[in-house]
């Protein structure tokens, strides 16, 4: 499905479903942002409360947190748009 870590191929190998009418636009970012922005936020006042760590301490455990889970999660997500698109027979730029 994926030409790349975030591109579409044009079409499937192996159905030959044609990928090219797929947009998500900026939905998996969204919802990568909400996701990750609240797993990080909790699990630094889980440490500020539980541990009291040094500032730099936070600003390591957030920001390779922010970096890794958004970089697992934005490719899965952009599928699952695809898919949504694919299911519901989404179409972009038409106006009814």
């Amino acid at each position: 499905m994926f030409d790349g870590f975030l591109t579409f191929r044009p079409s499937c190998e192996v159905c030959g479903q044609d990928f090219s009418g797929f947009n998500s636009g900026d939905g998996p970012a969204f919802f990568v942002m909400s996701i990750v922005g609240i797993v990080v936020v909790g699990l630094a006042l889980w440490m500020e409360i539980t541990y009291e760590p040094a500032i730099w301490i936070h600003a390591v455990v957030a920001g390779t947190l922010s970096i890794g889970l958004s970089l697992a999660i934005i490719r899965p997500l952009k599928g699952v748009l695809a898919a949504l698109q694919f299911a519901n027979k989404a179409e972009q730029g038409r106006f009814r």
